[in-house]
C-alpha cells in the first residue's frame, strides 16, 4: 500500500452476512479509487450467525476492528486523516452504533468523517406497521426468531439501563450516536421501493408514508443517466394521467390468468410453509441459544478482545441462507396499516404526506382509515386547483416517529431505488452475487461512487 493514501473506507455487511457479500462494493470502490487514494476495510467479526448478537455487540466489534486497523496503518507509516463508513442492511445500524463509539472516544477529533452511506438499512426497525392484535402476531413472534438482534429490530427490547428500545436510543438527538453521525460531511441512504422482502421502503427510506405501494399508479421521477433506477429523492413522484379502463372481457381474461397463475404457488406454499416454518423456528432456537452464549462471553471479556472499554455512557447527558429466505418470505407476506383519520398529530412533523411536494391536477386519497391503494387509484378525482399526490401515514409507533424526526433533522440525502429486473432487490441493490440479473445494482453502486467524496 502506498503511504500517500490518507482515507479509510469501512464496509459493514448485514444480517446472516459475511464479507463476501460486499465484494462488488469493495471491488468497484477499488477500481474507482486506487490504493494511493483510499484504504478499504471490510469488517469481518460479525459474520454469519454472529449478527444475531445485537446491534450494540456488533457495533463494539466493528469499532474495535476499526481502531485496530487505524493502529496497523499507523505502524506502517500511513497517516489516516479521513474516514468513511458504509453499511448494508443490518450493517447500517451496526455502523451507526460503531461511529457513536468512535466519536465518543475522540477518533473524529483527529480523523475527519467524510461519507456515511447505508444500503437497504432498517433505520426504523423491521416491525410491520400494524394496529391492534395483528401487531402482536408477527411483530412479537417474529422478534423471537433472531435472538437479541430480532428484539432490537422489532423495537420491543429495553436497552440496558435506558428502559428504551435500542433504535430509539440510537436516534436520540442528545446521544453520542446522532452527534457522531452529524460529524460526517456527507450522509446518504439508498432504499428499495419494491421487492425488498427484508427491509421495506418506509424503514430503509426513513419515511412515514409509502408512495410506492402501487408504483404503476404514479409517475416516478428518475435521475437522468442512471437507467431509470435512481429516483429523485427530493421530488420522487408526481400524479399520473389516468389510463382508459380495459374492456370487460379483457379485464376478465386478465383476472382469470392471474388466478390460474397463482394456483401452483398456493399449492406449493400450502405444503412448504408448515415444513419450512418448523425448520426455521428450530434453527432460530439453536441460533438464539448460541447467540446468548456469545453475548455472555462478550460481556465477560472472553471473546478475544476487551470490549468493556466501549461500555461508556450511551447518552451525552447521562441453516443461514434457508433461514434468511424463510424470514424474508414471512416478513414480505405482512400487509400495512395506516393511522386513522385525525391521528396525524402523532406523526413526525419533518415529513409531509406529499413526498416531494410534486404539483399536479389530481391526488390519491384514502376514504377509509384502512388505506386501500386499489380503491384510491380508481377514485382519483379531477381537481380545479393544483394539488399534490397525498398518501396516508403508516401506523408506526411513537418511537419510530421520533426516529424519523431525529434522523431527518440531522440530514440524510435519500435516494429511492427501483430495481425492475429482479424479485430480490435486497440482494440486487449491492450486487450481492455476480450475476447478470443484478445489473441494476451496478447502476446503484455507480451512483454511489459518483457521489463519493475523497
Amino acid at each position: 500500500m502506498s503511504g500517500e493514501a490518507d482515507h479509510l473506507c469501512v464496509l459493514v455487511h448485514g444480517l446472516w452476512g459475511n464479507p463476501e457479500h460486499l465484494k462488488y462494493l469493495s471491488t468497484a470502490l477499488r477500481e474507482r479509487f486506487p490504493k494511493d487514494k483510499v484504504h478499504i476495510l471490510v469488517a469481518k467479526r460479525n459474520a454469519g450467525s454472529f449478527t444475531y448478537d445485537g446491534v450494540d455487540t456488533g457495533g463494539e466489534r466493528v469499532a474495535d476492528e476499526v481502531e485496530q486497523k487505524l493502529e496497523e496503518l499507523g505502524r506502517n507509516g500511513h497517516d489516516i486523516k479521513k474516514i468513511s463508513v458504509i453499511g448494508y442492511s443490518l450493517g447500517g445500524l451496526i455502523a451507526r452504533y460503531a461511529i457513536g463509539l468512535l466519536y465518543h472516544k475522540g477518533v473524529f477529533d483527529r480523523i475527519q468523517p467524510v461519507n456515511f452511506t447505508t444500503f437497504a438499512t432498517p433505520h426504523l426497525g423491521v416491525r410491520t406497521p400494524l394496529k391492534g392484535y395483528h401487531s402482536h402476531i408477527w411483530n412479537v413472534l417474529g422478534a423471537r426468531t433472531l435472538s437479541m438482534s430480532g428484539r432490537q429490530l422489532f423495537v420491543i427490547d429495553r436497552f440496558r439501563d435506558t428502559g428504551r428500545p435500542l433504535l430509539a436510543v440510537l436516534a436520540d438527538p442528545k446521544s453520542i450516536f446522532i452527534q457522531g453521525l452529524a460529524r460526517f460531511e456527507h450522509r446518504s441512504l439508498y432504499a428499495n421501493v419494491v421487492n425488498d422482502r427484508t427491509v421495506t421502503y418506509y424503514t430503509a427510506g426513513i419515511s412515514q408514508t409509502d408512495p410506492f405501494v402501487k408504483p404503476e399508479g404514479i409517475k416516478i421521477n428518475y435521475i437522468p443517466g442512471y437507467d431509470d433506477v435512481i429516483i429523485d429523492g427530493e421530488n420522487p413522484i408526481a400524479p399520473k394521467e389516468p389510463e382508459a379502463l380495459p374492456a370487460f372481457t379483457e379485464r376478465f381474461a386478465s383476472g382469470t390468468r392471474t388466478i390460474l397463475g397463482r394456483v401452483p404457488i398456493v399449492a406449493f406454499l400450502a405444503v412448504f410453509i408448515p415444513i419450512g416454518s418448523t425448520l426455521f423456528l428450530m434453527n432460530s432456537l439453536v441460533q438464539s441459544f448460541r447467540s446468548q452464549q456469545r453475548i455472555r462471553l462478550h460481556e465477560e471479556g472472553r471473546a478475544g478482545a476487551d470490549f468493556k472499554r466501549y461500555r461508556i455512557p450511551l447518552m451525552i447527558n447521562a441453516v443461514r441462507q434457508e433461514a434468511e429466505d424463510m424470514f424474508e418470505n414471512i416478513n414480505n407476506a405482512q400487509g400495512q396499516d395506516y393511522l386513522s383519520a385525525g391521528s396525524e398529530e402523532v406523526a413526525s412533523p419533518t415529513q409531509p404526506s406529499s413526498p416531494g411536494g410534486a404539483a399536479g391536477l389530481r391526488r390519491i386519497r384514502s376514504s377509509h382509515s384502512h388505506f386501500s391503494m386499489d380503491s384510491d387509484i380508481n377514485s382519483i378525482e379531477e381537481q380545479k386547483e393544483g394539488l399534490s399526490v397525498e398518501f396516508p401515514t403508516l401506523a408506526l409507533t411513537q418511537d419510530q416517529f421520533g426516529m424519523i424526526e431525529a434522523l431527518d433533522n440531522v440530514g440524510i440525502k435519500k435516494w429511492p431505488v427501483y430495481i425492475h429486473k429482479h424479485r430480490h432487490s435486497h440482494a440486487a441493490i449491492i450486487v450481492r452475487m455476480d450475476k447478470q440479473s443484478f445489473d441494476e445494482g451496478r447502476v446503484v453502486v455507480k451512483h454511489w461512487l459518483d457521489n463519493f467524496v475523497l
